[in-house]
C-alpha cells in the first residue's frame, strides 16, 4: 500500500527533503539519474559526496529513489514522484503569452463541439510537447429538426439535426399498417414536441402530455411516436465516449528502446478501443480540479508507463461532460503543465456556458 505524503514528511528532515527535491527536479529537467557528486555541487548548503550518498541511501530504503539498471546515479521512483507531486510541487500560474494563446484559439472556435475539442487537444499538445487528449461523454443532442422517412413497410429512417449542426440518422421500426399520412403526422407531432429539447427531455415531455394530447393521434401514430422516441434515446445512451488525441509523435522518438515503443503503441491502441474511458470519465465526475496519474496509478495508462494530467470541463448546466489533458513521460514538467491544463478546461467550460 502506498504511503501518504505525511508519512514521508514525518521521517525526512530538511536536508533529506532538499536532496530529494534536487534529485526530482534534475530528473524532470534532464530525464537522467543524478549522482552524489553532482548533487553535492547543486545543493546550496555544502555537503560532501559521501554525506549526500548517506542521505540517498536512506531515500532509496524508503522507496523514493532507485538506480535504473547499473547506473551509479539515482532517479525518483513512481512512489517518489507521487510524493513530490502531492507534497512538494509548486504550481505556477499560466504565463500571459500562453493565457492569450489559449483564450484566442479556444474562444475563436464557433463551429461544432468536436471542432472545439480537437482544437483544445492540439493546443495542449503544442504547449506541453506531449500528446493532448480529450475524452468526451456523448453529449445529448439538442434538436433543431426531426422527421421520419419511410424505408420500407417495417422501417423508417429518423433524421435528427442538432442545433450545433450535427446530423444523425437512426433506423426505427414501424407499426404494421402505418399509413403515409400517419407517418407525416407522427413527424409533425414529434417535431413540435422535441425541437429545442434533447431526446431525454422530449421523452419526459411526452410522458407529461400523454393524458392531455393522446387523443390527437390515432393508435398507430401514438405507437410510432412512443417507440420511436424510446429507440432513439436508447441508441443515444449506448454510444461510446469520443476520444481525441493529438501529438502522438511527441511520445515517440528514435532514442526509445523497442520495449518503450511497444508500451506507448499499446496505449494508443487502448485509447482507440476506448478501454477504460467510461471509468476515467466516472473518476472525473468525482474529481475537484486537476488530477495527476503517474505510471500504473490508472489502468488505462499503466502499461505505457506514462503520466497523465487531466482536468474536467463542464457544460452550460455545470455538469461535467468530459476531461482534457496531457499524456507524457513521467518526467513531465508538472509545475508548468498543471495550470495550463486547468486553464484550458476553464476556457472550454466558459465557451460551453455561452452556448446555453
Amino acid at each position: 500500500m502506498a504511503k501518504a505524503p505525511e508519512d514521508f514528511l514525518s521521517v525526512l528532515n530538511t536536508r533529506s527533503q532538499d536532496i530529494f527535491r534536487k534529485i526530482v527536479e534534475r530528473y524532470l529537467e534532464t530525464g537522467t539519474p543524478v549522482g552524489s557528486r553532482d548533487l553535492s555541487r547543486l545543493l546550496s548548503v555544502g555537503l560532501s559526496p559521501a554525506s549526500v550518498r548517506n542521505v540517498m541511501a536512506d531515500l532509496e530504503d524508503l522507496g523514493l529513489i532507485a538506480a535504473p539498471h547499473t547506473s551509479a546515479g539515482r532517479q525518483p521512483t513512481q512512489q517518489g514522484l507521487r510524493f513530490f507531486v502531492d507534497a512538494m510541487l509548486e504550481v505556477g500560474a499560466v504565463n500571459e503569452s500562453e493565457r492569450s494563446q489559449i483564450a484566442r484559439q479556444i474562444e475563436g472556435q464557433t463551429g461544432k463541439l468536436e471542432d472545439l475539442l480537437t482544437e483544445a487537444s492540439s493546443l495542449l499538445s503544442g504547449l506541453s510537447h506531449g500528446a493532448g487528449v480529450v475524452i468526451a461523454a456523448k453529449a445529448d443532442m439538442v434538436l433543431k429538426h426531426i422527421e421520419f422517412v419511410r424505408l420500407d413497410a417495417t422501417q423508417a429512417m429518423a433524421i435528427l439535426v442538432g442545433q450545433d449542426g450535427t446530423v444523425e440518422n437512426r433506423v426505427v421500426p414501424l407499426p404494421p399498417g402505418l399509413t403515409a399520412s400517419a407517418l407525416t403526422q407522427a413527424s409533425n407531432y414529434l417535431a413540435n414536441l422535441a425541437i429545442g429539447k434533447t431526446l431525454a427531455e422530449a421523452r419526459a415531455a411526452l410522458r407529461a402530455q400523454r393524458a392531455e394530447r393522446l387523443t390527437e393521434l390515432d393508435e398507430l401514430t401514438q405507437k410510432l411516436v412512443e417507440t420511436g422516441l424510446a429507440t432513439l434515446s436508447e441508441g443515444n445512451a449506448m454510444q461510446a465516449p469520443t476520444v481525441i488525441v493529438r501529438g502522438r509523435s511527441n511520445l515517440l522518438n528514435d532514442a526509445m528502446e523497442s520495449e518503450e515503443l511497444n508500451r506507448v503503441r499499446k496505449l494508443f491502441d487502448e485509447l482507440e478501443r476506448q478501454e477504460g474511458l467510461i471509468e476515467l470519465l466516472g473518476d472525473a465526475e468525482k474529481a475537484d480540479g486537476v488530477r495527476i496519474f503517474i505510471g500504473s496509478e490508472n489502468k488505462l495508462f499503466s502499461l505505457s508507463g506514462s503520466s497523465v494530467i487531466l482536468s474536467p470541463y463542464k457544460d452550460a448546466n455545470e455538469k461535467i461532460i468530459g476531461v482534457l489533458g496531457v499524456i507524457g513521460p513521467t518526467r513531465l514538467n508538472y509545475a508548468r503543465i498543471v495550470p495550463v491544463v486547468d486553464f484550458t478546461a476553464q476556457a472550454i467550460s466558459a465557451v460551453m456556458a455561452r452556448k446555453k
